[in-house]
Order: structure tokens, then C-alpha cells, then sequence
């Protein structure tokens, strides 16, 4: 069965799911931040078929997120490494775990802690805005166009009022407030 390609639909999410959209490719990534490194170490951790691994791990290094290093000559055997586009990822699958931990754990608790090795303390991934720090859920944020987002698409008025038009800010200190 032919899969959906989103990798030039007008939305980052999408983009994403396009690469990292199955639950094999994800926790080969999560194997990754877990050490492992060696395409037996992910046949033995995760039990996944040699061809699916292997779909995966070309998947992820053609993407840019994983590179591949032979670490043995004779017979030649490959690594699968981060990249920064990679290691990038790990906020991303940190995320992930802390919504699993939240709504997923049973009594028993959640089943890993992360720990913030810089503090020492144990920790979660929070969402929270760039400039403010503040939270990030549904109802305080909104979205609207990028300046990669097709003009063409926005003809549609069906997808038009999806984006609201980008809403007045509080004039900065250093900017008059206008007449």
C-alpha cells in the first residue's frame, strides 16, 4: 500500500509527519537518545522487523536526522548516529513522554524519569512560548500565515478564514503610539 506524501503540503506538522509520522520511526529515535546505536542494538531493544528498521533508518538518514558510520570493516557494519537536525528532535519526543506520563501512566507511575543532568533534577518537557515563557495551549495561541505559506492557497475562502489576518500588538516602548 502507497502511503500519502505531505512533504509539500503548506505546514510544518505535516512536513513532520511526512518523515517521523509512524510509531517504528519514532522509537527508533527514542532508542537513539537511549544510547543504542547499532542496527542489531535496535532489532534486539525494539523487536522490529530487519526490513522496517531498515526503511526506517534510510528514512531518518535521508531526512538529515540520523548519519551513518561504519564502525567495523570486515564484514562492514554501520552506526546510525544524531545529527543536530537530529538531536534537534529530542524536545520533540520529550514532549511526547510527558503527555504519555500524564494521561497514559497507569497506578503503577510513569515508567522513565528524565533527568536534567545539568541541575540534577528529575524533569518533563514543557511547551511554552519563546518570548514570554508563558504555556502554550489552544486557547492562548493562535496560528496564521508564514511568508512560506502559498498565496495561491489563500484565494480559497474556505482556507482563508481558517488564518486570522495577524492581530494589533501593544506599541513597544521604543515605538510611538501613532497620532
Amino acid at each position: 500500500m502507497r502511503r500519502t506524501s505531505f512533504d509539500s503540503w503548506p505546514c510544518s506538522i505535516a512536513r513532520t509527519v511526512d518523515i517521523l509520522g509512524d510509531g517504528w520511526t519514532l522509537l527508533v529515535l527514542r532508542e537513539v537518545f537511549y544510547g543504542e546505536s547499532r542496527f542489531d542494538g535496535f532489532i534486539d531493544s525494539l523487536g522490529i522487523a530487519r526490513n522496517t528498521l531498515t526503511d526506517r533508518l534510510r528514512r531518518l538518514e535521508n531526512a538529515g536526522l540520523l548519519q551513518r558510520r561504519a564502525y567495523q570493516s570486515d564484514p562492514v557494519r554501520h552506526e546510525y548516529l544524531p545529527t543536530d537536525k537530529g538531536r534537534d528532535f529530542f524536545g520533540v519526543l520529550a514532549a511526547l513522554n510527558a503527555w504519555g506520563d500524564r494521561w497514559l501512566a497507569g497506578d503503577e507511575g510513569v515508567p522513565v524519569v528524565m533527568e536534567h543532568t545539568t541541575c540534577g533534577h528529575d524533569t518533563q518537557a514543557r511547551v511554552v512560548c519563546c518570548s514570554c515563557g508563558e504555556p502554550l495551549r489552544h486557547d492562548n495561541t493562535t496560528v496564521r500565515t508564514g511568508p512560506g505559506y502559498p498565496t495561491r492557497l489563500l484565494a480559497n475562502p474556505e482556507i482563508a478564514k481558517r488564518f486570522p489576518a495577524r492581530q494589533a500588538t501593544q506599541p513597544q516602548p521604543d515605538t510611538p503610539a501613532g497620532p
